[in-house]
C-alpha cells in the first residue's frame, strides 16, 4: 500500500477556520436557489421556451456533469504544487462562474430553437465552473479534520452558508428584483428583474468563492500532499473504478440521487405551487424565504448533536421520514378537501410552519449524508491507498447538481403531463389541472424518499469502525516514516 505523504493534521478546528471554509458555498447556494427556484418559470413563463425542452437541457448539461465532474475530482487529488490540490482550481473558478451566471439570466433575443441551444451552452458552462470549484473545496473537509463528529460541524457550516446565501438571493429577488411594475403587474414574470438579479448574484458569487479561497489558503502547508505518480490513462480510470466501487459510498450516492431528486421535485414545483396551488402573493412567497433562513439554523444545531447521539445513519433517515410527512401534509389535505381555502387567514401561518419544519430536516439529512462520505475516505484509504477526497465528493457534487436537474427534468415532465398551460394567470388555471399536480407530486415525493431512506440502510461505517480506520491509518504513517502533525 502507498501512505499518503501526510496525513490530515486536525481534530478540531477553530472558528475562523470554518466560517471561511463555510463561506464559500454561498456561491454554490446562490447558483442552486436559482437553478430550483427560478429557472424553470423564467425560460418557461417569461422567455417562452416550453417547459420540457428546459427539463431537456438540464437533463444534457447532466451528462457534461457525469464526465466533468470525476475528472476533476482526480485531477484535484492528484494535484501537486506550492498552492496544494485544492486552491488552483477554487482561484481558477472564481471569475468564469460569475461571468456565466450572469449570462443565464440575460438571454438575447431568439428563436426557440436558438433559445435552446443559448440555455444548453451557458448550463454547461456554469455547472463545470461551479464544479471547478465545488468538488476542490467540498474536498477540504475530510482534509482538514479526521474526526467523526468534527467533520458534521464543518459540513452544517458548509450547507448553513449555502442555504442563507442562495435564500438570501432568492428573497433580494422577491423583494427588490421581481417587484410588480407597470408593464409586469406579476412580480415572478418580471423579465427586467431577472437581468438584475443575475448581475446581483454573479458579483456576490465571485465574492464568496475569492474570500473562502483566500481565508483557508494558510492551511494549504498542513494538508495532504500526493506522492509523485506517472499513471497511463488506463491506470487511471482502473483506480477510479475501484475508489468509487466502495460498498458504503455506492449506497450513500444511490441515497444521495434520489435524495436530491425529491429536493429538486420539490424546490423547481415550489413557485408553481405557491403561485398557482396556493395562489400567494410575491410578498407572501417571499415569507417562505425567511422561513428557510429559520430551516437552515435548525439543521445547522440539529445536525451534530443528533449524530453524536443516534449515529450518522439512524439520524439521516429520521430526519428525512419526518421531512416528507411534515412536507407533504398540506397538499394532501387539500386533496382530501380538509385543508382551509385559498385566502383564509390560517393558510400562510400554516405554510410557513410546514415549511420551515420540513426544509429544515431535509437539510439536516444532506449534512449527515455528506459527513458520512467523508468517513469513506479513510475506509477507502485502507484498501486502495490512496487518498480520494476529491473523487468522492465529485459524485456527491453530481448528485447535488440532480437538485437543479433530474429534479427540473421530473417537474418539467409533472407540467406536461397535466397540461400546465403557458403564460398562465394565478386563479384562470383549470381545477383539474391544479388537482392533478397535486396528485401527481405526492406520490413521486414519496417515493424518492423512501428510496433514499432505504439505501442509507445498508451504510457499514460507523463511529467505532471510523475511528479504528483513522488509528490504523495513523499507525501504518508512522511506521512508514511519515511525520503525523498533533491536533492545533
Amino acid at each position: 500500500m502507498t501512505a499518503s505523504a501526510v496525513r490530515p493534521p486536525r481534530k478540531t478546528l477553530s472558528l475562523p477556520t470554518k466560517l471561511f471554509y463555510g463561506f464559500g458555498t454561498v456561491a454554490f447556494g446562490v447558483k442552486d436557489q436559482g437553478f430550483s427556484y427560478l429557472l424553470l418559470i423564467f425560460y418557461n413563463q417569461v422567455i417562452g421556451l416550453p417547459a420540457h425542452l428546459v427539463g431537456l437541457v438540464i437533463m444534457i448539461a447532466m451528462i457534461f456533469d457525469a464526465i466533468s465532474d470525476p475528472l476533476i475530482g482526480q485531477v484535484s487529488d492528484n494535484w501537486r504544487s506550492k498552492w496544494g490540490r485544492r486552491h488552483p482550481f477554487m482561484y481558477a473558478a472564481a471569475l468564469p462562474v460569475a461571468i456565466t451566471y450572469g449570462l443565464l439570466w440575460n438571454p438575447p433575443e431568439l428563436s426557440q430553437t436558438g433559445m435552446f441551444f443559448y440555455l444548453l451552452a451557458v448550463a454547461v458552462m456554469i455547472r463545470t465552473f461551479i464544479t471547478l470549484y465545488e468538488i476542490p473545496s467540498t474536498a477540504l473537509a475530510a482534509e482538514l479534520t479526521t474526526d467523526y463528529d468534527e467533520r458534521t460541524k464543518v459540513l452544517s457550516y458548509r450547507y448553513f452558508f449555502a442555504w442563507w446565501g442562495g435564500l438570501t438571493m432568492v428573497l433580494l429577488a422577491f423583494q427588490v428584483f421581481l417587484r410588480p411594475s407597470a408593464e409586469y403587474p406579476v412580480g415572478q414574470l418580471n423579465r427586467d428583474g431577472y437581468v438584475t438579479y443575475g448581475l446581483a448574484a454573479a458579483g456576490i458569487m465571485l465574492f464568496a468563492i475569492l474570500v473562502s479561497a483566500i481565508g483557508t489558503h494558510r492551511h494549504i502547508p498542513d494538508l495532504v500532499t500526493p506522492p509523485r505518480r506517472k499513471l497511463t490513462f488506463g491506470q487511471v480510470l482502473k483506480e477510479m473504478a475501484g475508489t468509487l466501487s466502495n460498498r458504503s459510498f455506492l449506497v450513500l450516492i444511490m441515497a444521495g440521487l434520489f435524495n436530491a431528486m425529491a429536493g429538486g421535485l420539490t424546490l423547481s414545483l415550489n413557485l408553481y405551487f405557491n403561485t398557482y396551488f396556493w395562489e400567494l402573493s410575491a410578498a407572501e412567497i417571499s415569507l417562505f424565504a425567511i422561513g428557510n433562513f429559520i430551516s437552515a439554523a435548525l439543521a445547522f444545531g440539529l445536525a451534530a448533536p443528533l449524530s453524536k447521539r443516534m449515529g450518522k445513519k439512524g439520524a439521516a433517515q429520521l430526519a428525512k421520514i419526518a421531512a416528507f410527512f411534515i412536507g407533504a401534509a398540506p397538499i394532501t389535505l387539500r386533496l382530501l378537501g380538509v385543508f382551509p381555502d385559498n385566502g383564509e387567514p390560517i393558510v400562510v401561518p400554516l405554510l410557513f410552519l410546514q415549511t420551515t419544519l420540513s426544509t429544515g430536516l431535509s437539510i439536516t439529512a444532506a449534512i449527515l449524508i455528506a459527513s458520512m462520505i467523508a468517513d469513506v475516505v479513510e475506509d477507502s484509504e485502507l484498501k486502495t491507498g490512496r487518498r480520494s477526497e476529491g473523487l468522492f465528493f465529485a459524485a456527491a457534487s453530481f448528485v447535488n447538481k440532480a437538485v437543479s436537474g433530474i429534479g427540473i427534468f421530473a417537474s418539467s415532465m409533472i407540467l406536461l403531463a397535466i397540461a400546465f398551460p403557458q403564460n398562465a394567470q394565478p386563479g384562470q388555471v383549470p381545477d383539474e389541472v391544479i388537482f392533478d399536480l397535486g396528485l401527481f407530486y405526492v406520490p413521486l415525493l414519496g417515493l424518492l424518499y423512501a428510496a433514499a431512506v432505504a439505501f442509507v440502510a445498508f451504510y457499514a461505517i460507523t463511529r467505532d469502525k471510523h475511528e479504528a480506520s483513522v488509528r490504523q491509518l495513523a499507525a501504518e504513517a508512522g511506521a512508514d516514516g511519515i511525520e503525523t502533525p498533533g491536533p492545533q
